[in-house]
């Protein structure tokens, strides 16, 4: 009998954590030792067919337009696990890493990484083995989702946080003069950084501009 969802979680699986494409990965196998290991007598996962394809690949008809204008269907894959007399679908993207994998990106290769993926999750959520290791990627996929979309960053909060730090540091006493002597630049200079943003703010609507006239 496999032992409790606590004890499953408190097993150190970080000497089997491997790297790749920016993500944690636990070999399932390692997964099917381990569960074996501690009381499990049947363990097992399989694919679980799409009828209308006939493959194990799900996709939505409807196709979805990136900031960059390429268009990509959003891919899914399920499997079945079996751990003693407990059986269960877990379903996911198919993704590489923390990217989704894309139409020209697309293969068996692909959709098995992320199987494996499907069953090591399954498995942590299910029976706590490895559960700590999704806990810390959920918390740093999101950080990473924020900080590598760029349609998010903006060039007027940026602005913002340096004129309040440029404020903050005139309150304490220094002029204009001296605040520029200090960044080694003259009073204008420090102004024309300023006036940067709003430069950089019409050039990136002049480009969009051309983008759209050019598709």
């Amino acid at each position: 009998m496999l032992k409790s969802y606590d004890e499953m979680r408190k097993i150190d699986v970080s000497k089997w954590v491997e790297k790749r494409d920016r993500a944690d990965y636990l070999n399932w196998a390692k997964v099917v030792d381990l569960l074996h290991a501690n009381g499990a007598e049947k363990v097992y996962f399989e694919p679980v067919v799409n009828e209308t394809t006939g493959s194990s690949l799900y996709m939505v008809d409807k196709k979805f337009t990136d900031i960059k204008g390429n268009s990509n269907q959003v891919y899914e894959t399920a499997i079945k696990i079996v751990i003693d007399d407990m059986d269960f679908i877990q379903r996911g993207p198919v993704m590489n890493g923390a990217n989704p994998v894309k139409d020209n990106s697309m293969s068996q290769q692909r959709l098995w990484n992320c199987q494996t993926r499907l069953f090591v999750k399954g498995v942590a959520i299910r029976t706590g083995l490895g559960f700590d290791l999704w806990l810390k990627e959920e918390f740093r996929e999101e950080k990473d989702t924020w900080e590598d979309d760029l349609s998010k960053h903006d060039i007027f909060k940026i602005r913002e946080r340096i004129q309040e730090l440029y404020t903050k540091i005139h309150k304490k006493g220094l002029s204009t003069k001296e605040i520029a002597d200090k960044l080694h630049k003259t009073e204008d200079e420090v102004k024309a950084i300023f006036s940067y943003f709003d430069t950089l703010n019409s050039f990136e609507k002049d480009l969009e501009k051309i983008d759209t006239e050019s598709r």
